[in-house]
């Protein structure tokens, strides 16, 4: 009956610290397909993304700034094409926290064009 209880608290030992409490965070990513036509008035913004930079249209911005950048977009009606075209040098953890705070304005629709 010891060695039962023993092997009771090396099982629970085990799975304790086997397991993870985190809560890991999925960022939405979709396939590119058919929809509807680009407005000729409306035109996308460009962002390129590197290891330690971001441009939007050609100006250097803050990753933290984006969300004001974009403030002006809902004005023009419907939603802004962002493109984002990434530098060789980006880790997919940058990735990751660019989309993210892309995440936070509304209206914005995300194309990855890949490395450059």
């Amino acid at each position: 009956m010891t060695s039962l209880i023993d092997v009771i608290f090396l099982l629970l030992l085990f799975f304790m610290l086997s397991s993870t409490f985190s809560r890991f965070a999925e960022v939405e990513l979709t396939a590119a397909g058919g929809g509807n036509a680009v407005r000729d008035d409306v035109k996308p913004a460009f962002l390129r993304l590197g290891a330690d930079t971001l441009d939007l249209n050609g100006r250097a911005v803050a990753l933290d700034g984006l969300a004001p950048a974009f403030a002006g977009a809902h004005d023009k009606g419907g939603p802004l094409s962002v493109l984002v075209s990434l530098r060789r040098e980006v880790t997919s953890q940058r990735l990751t926290d660019l989309l993210v705070a892309l995440r936070r304005v509304e209206g914005l629709r995300i194309t990855l064009l890949g490395a450059s």
